[in-house]
């Protein structure tokens, strides 16, 4: 009408469409969907945008558009908008436009804009340069077009099944499933420390509490226990457990067992009598090797306790040169326990080669030497151990062997680590947090304390850049060298290596974890298997020579989490991880959590489903949820949501409980009983 006719102003209205994907439908499916969605949205097209957002008045923000965010144009128009498509690339039997065209704003995070021209469709892509770059954009488009030509070629197949990658990215990607390297190994743990004893008598080996022992006298003291274990029976293929306070008794007990041809069980005195018992029964271990305040706790059917203190005359007596047995460097050091979901732990069995082969892939990083000064700060009982004291004994260096009041005193650490000029530090970032505090008072008190740090290498939890802001300010980013080593105890302690440099803390990124150890492989999967693009976040699967053996008398287990590896050879598997990450453009990993409900509190591993066996086993308790929340920044605590059957439970007599099964680390901080628990 003229009246209409004489308006003038912008008369388009905006559909917001819901794709609905549930039931993973084919493509032919989806689209028969996608047209009964659209068509039911014009039935209402007169409804303002406007007025949509306005009724359901979703959360505001400035950032970006109410209710959607990235928009699909498809436009017929006339020859003048095809441009130079003849020489843009193609994209699903379409043509795109270069990505990154400058423009002053982008009105949607991305919008792809499709237009038909003369039987052909060309287009371009525009997107929010704040969100997004333009490498990640064409690999957008890369992966469009891969998605879009598969569809169109099987219709049939599930959306889900539909390939993702491009051929380039794909060899990309398989080469990275294959190690870079191989380190062959042809000796054992204790057969390099002997060699390096040897060459090195006279140098001190262990420090703990003011007192020392060289590598001779390591040497000597660790082949007369060795020969006290034989006499008493350890036979290869054996188990012998190891239950001391942290002392000079836990490296000569260690490196004793390993001498007799056994594998060591640590048995951390701090767990509880009934997590202990377990570990015994389940290992099978017939001997263990303890005090004789400890060895009640250990003694029981079968299983002999051996006094170190009671026994010492006995001991001493023994020969000091080493017995004569052979053992293959595939043969087992240890067994680590660790959580489990399902309220029993699971031991992991890691052999000589595991750790050999892991100090000889990261030799080139560190360049450990005689000089170097280590600590013991970690449980031997956390695979962390494993590395600080190998670190120092296979190459000559000297270990400090921290005392467990001092471990827990981050001034009595500091002043250690100046006192014994230690160079390799190893540490989990919520231990480190608290020595930055401590460094930065003594640095605000006048006093910049003289630290002979030349590395920190951080492992046990994930690692937030920004947490180092201030140490890297008062004492920059060269020396020490701060190194990000993401790892899991059934691989081997370590995975991958990144350097930290100020940038990182400055940009304040997530964890980035950097490129798999030389020998080892990360493969980036989806819940089906396959491997993910760069950029999308799925499942770390690793694998490579520090794959350790398996579970301990957990056959189900083992097969479900340790896999094929299609690209490793006969035999070959990968260890499937839980634990998500992404790869990013320059090769290097970035974690991402975890895929189930296992958590990492001050670096030990927690699976959150064995605390909630342990308290649904109380009888004041029909219901409970664990969690791990962070209330402070870097200041990480269970806490327990809690259903009573008679009234609230007693939070003292829980614990008291739990700390009959479960060790301290793994007792809730907090109890808070709620009348039932919220479902959704």
């Amino acid at each position: 009408t003229p009246e209409v006719e004489g308006l003038i102003g912008y008369f388009a209205n905006t559909l917001v469409l819901r794709g609905d994907l549930s039931g993973d439908p084919s493509f032919r499916a989806l689209l028969a969907r996608v047209r009964e969605t659209t068509l039911g949205a014009y039935d209402h097209q007169e409804l303002p945008f406007e007025k949509l957002v306005e009724e359901l008045n979703p959360e505001r923000s400035l950032s970006h558009t109410p209710l959607f965010q990235v928009a699909f144009v498809l436009q017929n128009l006339g020859a003048a908008s095809a441009g130079d498509a003849d020489e843009a690339p193609r994209l699903g039997g379409a043509v795109m436009e270069p990505v990154g065209r400058e423009r002053a704003t982008a009105k949607f995070d991305i919008t792809l804009t499709l237009m038909q021209h003369g039987g052909r469709t060309v287009g371009h892509l525009e997107y929010a340069a704040d969100l997004w770059d333009r490498a990640t954009m064409e690999r957008l488009l890369g992966h469009f077009g891969v998605l879009l030509d598969s569809a169109l070629a099987e219709p049939e197949t599930a959306i889900s099944d539909l390939p993702l990658l491009t051929d380039e990215e794909r060899a990309e990607l398989e080469a990275r499933a294959r190690p870079a390297a191989s380190f062959p190994v042809g000796t054992t743990l204790h057969a390099r420390f002997a060699a390096q004893a040897a060459r090195t008598p006279d140098a001190v080996a262990v420090t703990f509490e003011g007192e020392s022992v060289t590598y001779a006298e390591l040497d000597a003291r660790a082949n007369r226990l060795a020969h006290h274990l034989v006499v008493l029976g350890a036979a290869p293929g054996d188990l012998v457990g190891l239950c001391v306070e942290r002392s000079l008794e836990t490296v000569v007990g260690i490196v004793a067992i390993l001498k007799a041809g056994v594998a060591y069980l640590p048995l951390d005195p701090a767990y509880p009598d009934e997590r202990i018992a377990h570990m015994l029964e389940d290992s099978g271990a017939r001997i263990v090797l303890t005090t004789a305040e400890l060895a009640p706790r250990v003694s029981g059917d079968g299983t002999r306790a051996v006094p170190l203190d009671a026994e010492r005359d006995e001991i001493g007596a023994r020969p000091s040169t080493a017995p004569v047995v052979a053992v293959d460097p595939e043969a087992l050091a240890y067994v680590i326990y660790t959580s489990g979901s399902t309220g029993r732990p699971k031991g992991v069995q890691v052999t000589h080669a595991n750790v050999v082969r892991l100090f000889a892939a990261t030799d080139a990083w560190f360049g450990f030497g005689a000089d170097d000064v280590w600590t013991l700060f970690h449980s031997y009982a956390f695979d962390f151990s494993v590395w600080e004291l190998w670190g120092a004994l296979l190459y000559g260096g000297r270990l400090v062997v921290v005392p467990f009041y001092v471990s827990r005193n981050p001034e009595a650490f500091h002043a250690l680590l100046e006192r014994e000029r230690v160079t390799v530090l190893s540490q989990t970032p919520s231990a480190f947090r608290q020595l930055i505090r401590v460094d930065g008072e003594a640095a605000r008190g006048g006093r910049m304390a003289d630290l002979a740090l030349r590395c920190v290498v951080f492992g046990g939890e994930a690692l937030d850049p920004a947490s180092l802001r201030e140490w890297v300010e008062r004492r920059g980013d060269e020396r020490p060298l701060l190194v990000n080593m993401y790892g899991i105890t059934e691989t081997t302690v370590h995975v991958t290596f990144r350097v930290i440099r100020r940038a990182d803390v400055l940009a304040g990124s997530a964890s980035p974890i950097g490129i798999p150890i030389p020998d080892l492989a990360v493969q980036v999967l989806d819940r089906r298997g396959r491997m993910v693009p760069v950029g999308v976040v799925g499942e770390m699967h690793v694998g490579g020579a520090g794959v350790a053996r398996g579970y301990l008398n957990r056959p189900e287990l083992t097969v479900d989490r340790f896999v094929p590896d299609p690209y490793g050879g006969e035999g070959a598997r990968l260890y499937r991880s839980g634990d998500l990450a992404r790869w990013l453009p320059d090769g290097g990993l970035e974690f991402f959590g975890r895929a189930d409900d296992q958590v990492k509190v001050r670096g030990f591993r927690i699976e959150l489903g064995e605390v909630e066996s342990a308290l649904r086993l109380h009888s004041s308790i029909r219901d409970t949820l664990v969690v791990v929340r962070e209330d402070v920044p870097g200041d990480k605590r269970l806490v327990a949501y809690l259903v009573g059957r008679d009234g609230p439970p007693d939070s003292e007599a829980l614990r008291t409980s739990l700390r009959q099964t479960l060790p301290e680390y793994m007792v809730p901080a907090a109890f808070v009983v709620l009348d039932a628990l919220p479902l959704t």
